[in-house]
């Protein structure tokens, strides 16, 4: 299913969640879906393999959504054909006294992906920019210069805080990082189904948390800041991509396809070829080898 038309995803410096639909199926069946991303996926698994033997781009998946968006889950499906070691993922939750005693970004930076390989965040950087602003009380824990009650933190820090987001995208890309940012668009509705499986299912029931529930009553605000966030961080070099997540297994292959297509259009990504001298003498460690029977 590769004539998926990705740009009707990206996100512009506009970004409106209400003009983004929270449900795709194309018309087809699970089991239809299901099949296009295995088709897909085994594309992009084949590819990660010419990605890590060309071995001068990195490629960093970046994941955000409000919680049960399917980000877990998109990541163990998509990314099922890859070769492990070709690919990393990350969970950043709630950061550490050590992560703490640091910038922000820092523990980001301690993992980002090598060259050759992918770099899956489940949550990300932008976390800074949309859990600490509905919570700014959490600002405080970072001990910042000037910054001592949350009075002090006001739309200019928040207006730096994109600068330096886009300074640390920019230079990631700069230095042969492909970056990919998903907005999983999940409506309030599939959310509310979402929970209520969770506490109907006793092999969901360690999925649920109280504090969903707290932080599903500022839902707005969420939706509010992820907008902000979004149209002030989206660029050629490091796009936002709006997925319909209401239904999973289309998202998976929205997701699938937009990794896919962007990343061919990358010409120079190629297996690298063998030095004139040794293609030369490929008959004759044929020989060796064959000697040794």
């Amino acid at each position: 299913m590769n004539n998926i038309n990705i740009e009707k995803y990206k996100a512009t410096k506009d970004f409106k969640i209400s003009e983004n639909e929270t449900f795709e199926d194309f018309g087809k069946s699970d089991k239809e879906l299901k099949k296009d991303l295995s088709k897909v996926r085994r594309e992009l698994g084949e590819f990660q393999d010419t990605i890590y033997a060309h071995g001068k781009y990195s490629i960093l998946v970046c994941l955000q959504g409000m919680d049960t968006a399917g980000k877990d889950s998109l990541i163990r499906e998509v990314f099922k054909d890859f070769n492990v070691s070709g690919v990393e993922v990350h969970s950043f939750k709630v950061p550490t006294e050590l992560e703490l005693s640091h910038n922000y970004l820092w523990r980001h930076y301690l993992v980002l992906p090598a060259k050759g390989k992918f770099g899956v965040f489940n949550r990300t950087h932008y976390e800074n920019v949309l859990v600490t602003r509905v919570h700014p009380e959490y600002i405080l824990n970072e001990h910042i210069p000037g910054i001592h009650t949350v009075e002090d933190i006001d739309q200019k820090f928040w207006d730096k805080r994109f600068e330096q987001i886009n300074d640390f995208e920019r230079h990631l890309a700069e230095n042969g990082t492909l970056i990919f940012k998903f907005f999983l668009n999940l409506s309030k509705e599939e959310q509310r189904q979402r929970l209520l499986r969770r506490l109907a299912i006793k092999e969901k029931h360690w999925k649920f948390s109280p504090g969903d529930l707290k932080e599903r009553k500022l839902w707005s605000v969420y939706q509010k800041c992820y907008e902000e966030a979004i149209s002030k961080t989206t660029h050629d070099h490091a796009p936002w991509f709006a997925v319909p997540a209401d239904n999973k297994k289309a998202t998976r292959v929205i997701v699938a396809n937009i990794l896919l297509q962007s990343l061919k259009k990358y010409k120079d990504i190629k297996e690298p070829m063998l030095s004139e001298k040794i293609m030369a003498n490929l008959d004759s460690y044929e020989e060796q080898l064959q000697s040794e029977q």
